[in-house]
């Protein structure tokens, strides 16, 4: 039994999936709500001009236009709603159970005291579909329907004669089971197809990953960096005013690897990324492993020389991993050589040639000893930045 109401609750989803998806597609009882209220709106709206006209009913025109202008605020309200940020289910909740109640009014009094000698069909309609357009849980559904149905077995006794009412009260509780129970059933269509839309977006989600992260150090990847670049250069904000590419090489990894073997340099490579990684939380630089051990960076500035402080930056950090490196000719730890190449946003619009110049200047570090970075740009004279002893 238990398991049956631990369904029932979930719509055979399981509570983890449940929550997630209704997390998802609330906004979509927003819509509905909006939809909903729209309809009720015009056809409260079309009663009450029809008896005012026809039947100069007075009494039940003004009941019909009460419940069109309640539906048509509820509706304007859920429009405005939609175009906030801000929102949260227990609005949503609450706005569908104003709505309920009153269509389950409405349905009331023309289904029991506006025609007490007839059968409660307008009631009976409202009861079935008015929770059709909305995902809902099935304990708030259960409580909607339980208390429209009271409401109106009570008016029906209190109205109608005995023949009359046990006929409605039966329609009424037929009603309410298929109204439940078609709800049920839609909600959970609903429900799974948005979990298998989200499934699919996940895993469409990690095989770009797989596609654009290197596996090894969790930097991007040579594609990724192509694309960012051309990204770069054609979407660059007005307040940066210099768009900068480094090209990044680990000195003399060669004989890192033949030293230490490949899975100290596979370490060793790790290391590194961790370091190029965290560089996008604290000074907004993009990463990439774009060779062996060849990186990539990408950031903007809006002054030339905070270029320095990313270089000098960067530095420290690898100086601090303190990996040994006993074959290298420049330092006893791990160190790197760096080129830079900087130019005012919107000067270049090919990726190639910016990406050779700041190559250019990686090669001009190397033959100047390595373990520096050397930065130069076309409105710039070139400099070196040497890596603290």
């Amino acid at each position: 039994m238990l398991k049956r109401l631990y369904s029932w609750r979930y719509y055979s989803l399981g509570q983890e999936h449940y929550h997630e998806c209704m997390h998802k597609i609330f906004i979509n009882n927003l819509l509905s709500l909006r939809q909903a209220n729209t309809i009720v709106a015009v056809f409260s709206g079309f009663l009450s001009l029809l008896w005012i006209i026809v039947e100069r009913d007075i009494g039940r025109s003004a009941v019909c236009l009460g419940a069109a202008v309640i539906a048509m605020l509820l509706a304007v309200f859920s429009n405005y709603k939609m175009q906030t940020i801000y929102m949260n289910n227990r609005f949503i909740y609450t706005a569908i159970m104003v709505f309920y109640v009153n269509v389950m009014i409405l349905g009331i009094y023309l289904g029991v005291w506006s025609s007490p000698d007839k059968l409660a069909t307008i009631f009976l309609c409202f009861i079935i579909c008015a929770l059709l357009m909305f995902i809902n849980s099935p304990l708030f559904n259960l409580c909607l329907t339980g208390g429209a149905l009271i409401c109106f077995i009570v008016s029906t006794v209190f109205v109608k004669s005995f023949d009359n009412w046990i006929l409605d009260i039966i329609n009424a509780v037929v009603a309410g089971i298929i109204s439940l129970y078609f709800n049920w059933q839609v909600s959970k269509l609903r429900l799974g197809l948005e979990l298998s839309a989200t499934m699919l977006e996940d895993e469409r989600n990690n095989y770009f990953d797989q596609s654009t992260i290197d596996e090894l150090t969790k930097l991007k990847n040579r594609r990724d960096f192509q694309q960012t670049f051309k990204r770069y250069l054609a979407n660059y904000r007005t307040s940066d005013n210099w768009l900068c590419i480094g090209i990044i090489d680990i000195d003399f990894f060669k004989f890192y690897n033949d030293h230490y073997g490949h899975p100290m340099g596979d370490d060793c490579l790790r290391a590194v990324g961790r370091v190029l990684n965290s560089l996008k939380d604290s000074l907004d630089v993009y990463s990439a492993r774009v060779g062996g051990e060849e990186f990539a960076l990408l950031w903007f500035e809006t002054e030339a020389s905070h270029v320095d402080a990313v270089v000098s930056h960067l530095q420290g950090l690898i100086k601090e991993l303190k990996i040994p490196h006993e074959r290298s000719k420049v330092s006893p730890y791990v160190s790197m050589s760096i080129g830079i190449f900087i130019e005012r946003c919107g000067t270049y619009d090919d990726t190639q040639t910016m990406y050779d110049l700041a190559d250019k200047a990686l090669y001009t570090a190397k033959e100047g000893g390595r373990n520096c970075a050397v930065i130069h740009g076309d409105e710039i004279e070139q400099y070196r930045i040497d890596s603290a002893p």
